[in-house]
């Protein structure tokens, strides 16, 4: 593993010009307090061309490789049809729907074995099997996915070529790479960005996984949208309360709503109680629609402003922490071992 050290020092504010350009689009996500079992990757949606990128020069499209060609999957598409696909043309789609384009090389590669890892996790699960379908489109359930139009359409004609031969590429170049644990593919989940560590799966969804551990993540300042606020007043906290139907005492003064907040190792909200009601840092998230459960809670007459670190449930992969891990020389396999621990690397399954 490459020093952590040079990781770290990626912190630092970096290409300025691509971060004051950058519009993250917030995704429809799973909601974090779902057991493991449900849990589902965070995708980040990809980013759009922008003024201060060089057009990258079109490459060769390459061939897809020997193990995902040869497998199909039945796939459920957000309109209700099931289209029969290769896993090559599936994993194409995802990783252009999950992560920028613009990302480094080995950041696309070590999504697309991520993608192929949850791929297979679901199949095992059969969680479509009523549907007639392996897996769905759908980010809130599955993998989000793009068709090569719809990518294309997103990107603009200057950098499709590229990005479609650039994506193609991490797909053919992981070819039939599976990351597993006891032998069967892991629960690969993967979020967006993390503050400073990825969170251990247990402080998420309440059970332990071996290779979903917190470890530290290297991203920081030249996230875009790393910091963020949410302000409600008063009676907004108290619509949001009573329309989930929780049995928060909020009669009292508004600076004693939120009390007795504590943290998990990784500096995420492990709890805070709301009028008397304990609600977990990603109940609190999804009650307030929070990027992350890293998150701050003040009040000032009568308004609250939550201040949010990094986007995503935490657990897995962060895709920007693995693009600044590729920044500073890490190759797919070395990010993949760090974010998920002790899971190992096999060639179809």
């Amino acid at each position: 593993m490459r020093n952590m050290e040079a990781w770290r020092a990626l912190r630092t504010p970096f290409l300025t010009g691509l971060a004051l350009g950058m519009a993250l689009l917030l995704l429809p996500l799973a909601a974090l307090g779902d057991a493991p079992a449900g849990a589902r990757p965070q995708p980040t949606p990809d980013l759009l061309t922008l003024p201060a990128v060089p057009t990258p020069a079109p490459q060769p499209i390459p061939s897809p490789g020997e193990w995902d060609a040869a497998q199909t999957l039945d796939v459920l598409g957000r309109d209700g049809q099931v289209v029969q696909m290769t896993m090559a043309d599936y994993l194409w789609g995802v990783v252009a729907a999950e992560m920028p384009a613009s990302f480094e090389p080995e950041a696309l590669r070590s999504q697309a074995v991520c993608a192929r890892t949850y791929s297979l996790w679901k199949l095992r699960a059969k969680s479509h099997e009523a549907d007639g379908a392996d897996i769905c489109a759908d980010s809130s359930c599955c993998q989000a996915y793009l068709s090569q139009q719809d990518a294309a359409q997103r990107w603009g004609e200057g950098t499709a070529p590229a990005y479609t031969a650039k994506i193609a590429a991490a797909v053919a170049d992981t070819d039939g790479q599976v990351l597993t644990y006891g032998g069967a593919p892991i629960q690969a989940v993967f979020f967006s960005s993390a503050a400073g560590a990825t969170e251990d799966a247990s402080a998420v969804w309440g059970k332990s996984l071996p290779y979903l551990v917190s470890v530290d993540s290297p991203e920081g300042e030249e996230v875009p949208n790393y910091r963020s606020t949410v302000t409600l007043t008063a009676d907004q906290v108290k619509k949001t309360v009573v329309e989930a139907g929780l049995d928060c005492d909020l009669s009292g003064g508004p600076s004693g709503w939120f009390q007795d907040l504590t943290r998990t190792a990784s500096g995420r909200v492990a709890a805070v109680k709301l009028g008397g009601v304990e609600l977990s840092g990603g109940a609190c998230r999804s009650l307030f629609a929070l990027r992350s459960a890293c998150f701050d809670v003040t009040e000032q007459d009568g308004t609250f402003t939550f201040t949010v670190t990094g986007y995503g449930h935490g657990v897995g992969m962060s895709q920007y922490g693995a693009n600044a891990m590729a920044k500073a020389g890490a190759g797919w396999r070395e990010i993949l071992a760090h974010y998920y621990t002790g899971a190992q690397l096999q060639t179809g399954l």
